[in-house]
């Protein structure tokens, strides 16, 4: 099957092509005697720029839309669910699941649920590991609130990590999403939190890996 590649990937790829190539035709050009070392740096480099590649794949993804269910934004691994006072837009108690995504993840975010973006906003910040606790407040991060249909509303955070610089969106206010499309990407690995009603039902436990628009998290009642 054929690997598609992102577009947030696409001018990083041919930068990168160039500066390898170059990189070692230079060192086999000034020293040509050096056959074993120049081997060494042919395979590395090759290795390097599989494994940006592959953080830049693009999967197909086939959502079967479902409005009871809350499907995961990323893929990644669950590294919290807990109840915690979200002040910036609820000022309420929610129920948060985190989603940490490594390096060698997909790094799409997908809307969890289909509705309207009722509320978006940008917050510059710091870079702490995606794990620490107060990386949701602190770091870089994004904020997006959907309401479903006449229907309850859950809020979604990007957030940057220590390798993570650059957060991408591609939605605003009012836009209408559809449940497993792409709204955002986060490049080299950080993290996603989803809060939602405490009276939800949690349908994932801690540890458990995740897909982008198939994982359920969790259920309206």
């Amino acid at each position: 099957m054929k690997m598609q590649i992102h577009k947030e990937g696409r001018k990083i790829l041919i930068f990168l092509v160039f500066l390898l190539i170059s990189l070692n035709l230079l060192y086999i050009h000034f020293f040509p005697a050096n056959l074993l070392p120049s081997r060494f740096l042919i395979i590395g480099s090759s290795l390097f720029f599989l494994l940006i590649l592959q953080f830049f794949r693009n999967p197909k993804v086939v959502t079967l839309e479902d409005e009871n269910q809350i499907l995961a934004p990323a893929d990644g691994k669950i590294v919290a669910i807990e109840e915690v006072m979200e002040n910036e837009y609820f000022n309420q108690s929610c129920m948060q699941i985190s989603i940490f995504m490594s390096p060698l993840n997909v790094h799409i975010n997908r809307s969890p649920v289909s509705g309207t973006v009722k509320y978006f906003k940008y917050h510059s910040g710091n870079y702490l590991v995606a794990w620490h606790p107060k990386s949701s407040s602190k770091n870089e991060h994004t904020t997006m609130v959907v309401q479903l249909d006449d229907g309850p509303e859950i809020l979604v955070r990007q957030i940057a990590g220590a390798l993570a610089r650059r957060i991408k969106w591609y939605i605003e206010e009012g836009q209408e999403v559809t449940q497993g499309h792409e709204f955002g990407f986060i490049k080299f690995g950080s993290r996603v939190d989803v809060l939602i009603p405490t009276d939800a039902k949690i349908k994932i436990n801690l540890g458990q890996k995740t897909r982008a628009g198939k994982t359920v998290l969790a259920e309206f009642i």
